[in-house]
């Protein structure tokens, strides 16, 4: 365990030496923390109690160690298991490609001819959404819905063009292709006015107008890739504590340039 961790515990009122239930320790921490007590966190807790390096970890301990995040980070939190569906895939940040925003209109067109009027907005997110930025090959797409609960009024239309619910979180329903097909599109359901629909939004055009930050975060993506290229929980979860410290430039951006959703 390295010493930063050490001392996050040790300020959060755990004592390494002393720790025997991995999963309690972590619970403490992100009591303490927050978002910024991470899956990676825990996996180095579980991987120190057993004396071993987290990179020992077995997959399915570490598929099991996610679920476990999530669920603490919101009760609610569930994955949705299909047989058939793709096995994890390699992590892969690439160079910018023009050719997403061009993507991207076309799910766009597909959804709303899918969805009608049940959808509010449909919007190009993440970092493909970014012009100039490095991002995994993946066109994030966030679909704003009056209900989210509501899900016989557009799970079955957004099922209908190749993509499965993969998992539900309060508030957020996430979609990714089914089956074998690529993962070249994944679909962010939220609720107007949400706190997750309004992330997704500031951090995309704080991005699109401080190069210094998208830069930061390009950085921080090709680091985390390198680090977990076969684990896309804890890539993302790599770059937790920077996203949170973007956000809270982004807000500050937002009152200054009079930005709203």
């Amino acid at each position: 365990m390295d010493a930063r961790l050490v001392e996050r515990l040790r300020a959060a009122g755990v004592e390494p030496a002393a720790i025997t239930d991995p999963a309690s320790a972590w619970k403490r921490l992100h009591e303490v923390e927050g978002l910024r007590a991470t899956l990676i966190e825990r996996y180095a807790i579980e991987a120190f109690v057993r004396g071993n390096a987290p990179g020992d970890l077995d997959t399915a301990t570490r598929a099991a160690l996610a679920v476990e995040v999530l669920t603490v980070r919101d009760p609610g939190f569930r994955l949705v298991i299909t047989a058939g569906r793709a096995s994890t895939d390699r992590i892969e940040v690439v160079d910018y490609d023009p050719a997403w925003p061009h993507r991207f209109e076309a799910w766009r067109e597909r959804l709303r001819a899918a969805l009608g009027r049940v959808t509010r907005r449909i919007e190009h997110v993440g970092s493909t959404a970014v012009p100039g930025l490095a991002a995994k090959p993946v066109i994030d797409i966030q679909v704003t819905i009056d209900d989210v609960e509501a899900e016989a009024g557009y799970v079955p239309a957004i099922e209908g063009l190749g993509v499965a619910l993969r998992s539900r979180e309060t508030g957020h329903r996430y979609f990714r292709p089914a089956g074998a097909a690529p993962r070249d599109v994944q679909i962010h359901v939220y609720g107007p006015g949400s706190a997750g629909e309004r992330a997704h939004l500031l951090l995309r055009d704080y991005l699109r107008a401080t190069a210094p930050a998208a830069a930061a975060y390009a950085d921080a993506k090709r680091r985390a890739a390198d680090a977990y290229r076969e684990d896309r929980i804890a890539y993302n979860e790599a770059k937790s504590g920077l996203i949170l410290d973007l956000l809270a430039e982004a807000e500050a951006w937002a009152r200054r340039a009079g930005w709203t959703t």
